[in-house]
């Protein structure tokens, strides 16, 4: 890729990665057929999809963004480990798995490498509601005959450890209350298809989740429409900012990314909200800002490789504080490596604005990582070769199409 710009015309958000692969974890719970719309084209839904074909649910496509899983019934509590190394959220079925067949055995999941992400939240609450849990270096062994309703308090509001807990209470005899819940739209998400389902879950959206425990068997397939993808609008929003241009990023839901939309303006973005989306206009040269990751809705750490990105050529000097994951500035030495002026200081990152980026190849380590080097390749003079693109592909559905559609010049080889 070559140094682009300005970008023009129109680009659609798919549906996102971080609720679909939650929602496809949730068929375990009952039996029937589940149909998903706005399903992104991403390598992590079918990875999702082989995981849960090894348990026995049967999925299909029934067309470009809409696909169909079906639960018989005849469910393998066992998670084989060559599908739960691939990505993270296979943690997911555990929730679903031990509420719904009384144990689960699953592998430590994979996914993205950017430090470590225990699970002891998970653990800690599906234990308040009875669950036996026996760890290993291996594998995690849950089983319980029944769960119960619990009061659970988390010491952090983790998305993971939320999910979890949620779809253990959905047929926990009793209610379950989690406070201080992840609030995340992803969550949300999987709330509206599981009370569809049949789930009675008050405190949608909030920090203070209230689930009444339904009988085994009483919830059902549903159709359901995956939210659009937030981290893939702020990408896009981004690249207009570090390209230039006006762009029309249709199905951005402003709503889901106040915050993010907050700092794009304060460098200096134009953001204009429409009946579909947003409109993005970018200035002649971003105003370098500091911003620290938070829980939501404070700035997700999916955001921060994107803003450190248009901070790398934004005029001054802004200072970056990550609060979630002490490893996830890997990245940094290979924007680094396009000319990047950015000094870490712990958890902390100090980025010097650069007059421009300069092309040269470059490593993704990983999927948001990697999409903020794309974003930084469009604003760098010469040629930008990115590897390991594999990442990429596991979160975006064709983000070279997408650009490419804008007017960059990118291209997949």
């Amino acid at each position: 890729m070559r140094r682009s710009g300005p970008l023009s015309g129109n680009v659609q958000v798919p549906g996102a990665k971080n609720s679909v692969l939650k929602l496809m974890a949730a068929t375990l719970l009952a039996e029937g057929e589940f149909v998903l719309t706005n399903v992104p084209a991403i390598a992590d839904v079918e990875t999702m999809s082989e995981l849960l074909g090894a348990l026995g649910v049967k999925s299909k496509w029934l067309g470009p963004h809409e696909i169909s899983l079906t639960n018989s019934g005849n469910i393998s509590t066992e998670a084989p480990f060559e599908n739960v190394d691939k990505i993270r959220a296979s943690i997911n079925v555990l929730g679903p798995l031990l509420t719904h067949y009384g144990q689960a055995l699953i592998n430590w999941p994979g996914g993205d490498d950017f430090g470590g992400r225990p699970i002891d939240l998970h653990i800690s609450g599906l234990e308040k509601m009875g669950a036996t849990i026996e760890q290993n270096l291996l594998n995690i062994n849950a089983y319980a005959k029944e769960l119960h309703g619990a009061e659970i308090e988390l010491s952090f509001a983790s998305v993971g450890a939320t999910e979890n807990i949620l779809t253990a209470a959905i047929y926990a005899k009793g209610t379950t209350v989690i406070d201080n819940a992840a609030r995340e739209p992803e969550i949300g998400d999987l709330c509206n298809m599981l009370v569809a389902m049949g789930a009675q879950i008050e405190g949608i959206g909030t920090s203070r989740l209230v689930i009444h425990g339904s009988k085994k068997g009483s919830l059902r397939g549903v159709r359901h429409a995956v939210i659009n993808d937030r981290v893939q609008a702020a990408t896009y929003i981004a690249a207009v900012a570090i390209a230039g241009g006006d762009v029309q990023v249709r199905g951005a839901r402003p709503e889901h990314m106040e915050m993010v939309i907050n700092k794009y303006t304060q460098m200096g973005v134009s953001i204009y909200p429409q009946r579909d989306g947003l409109r993005v206009t970018a200035p002649e040269r971003l105003s370098a800002i500091d911003f620290a990751t938070l829980p939501y809705p404070g700035i997700a750490t999916d955001y921060k490789p994107l803003l450190v990105a248009m901070n790398s050529i934004s005029s001054g000097v802004g200072i970056v504080t990550e609060n979630l994951f002490p490893g996830r500035f890997r990245y940094i030495e290979e924007l680094c490596k396009l000319g990047a002026d950015i000094r870490i200081d712990g958890h902390h990152a100090v980025i010097k604005g650069v007059d421009h980026l300069i092309g040269t190849a470059v490593t993704a380590p990983d999927i948001r990582a990697g999409a903020a080097l794309v974003v930084a390749g469009l604003a760098a003079h010469g040629e930008t070769v990115i590897s390991e693109i594999h990442h990429i592909d596991r979160g975006y559905d064709d983000l070279v199409g997408r650009l490419s559609g804008l007017g960059a010049d990118v291209t997949r080889v």
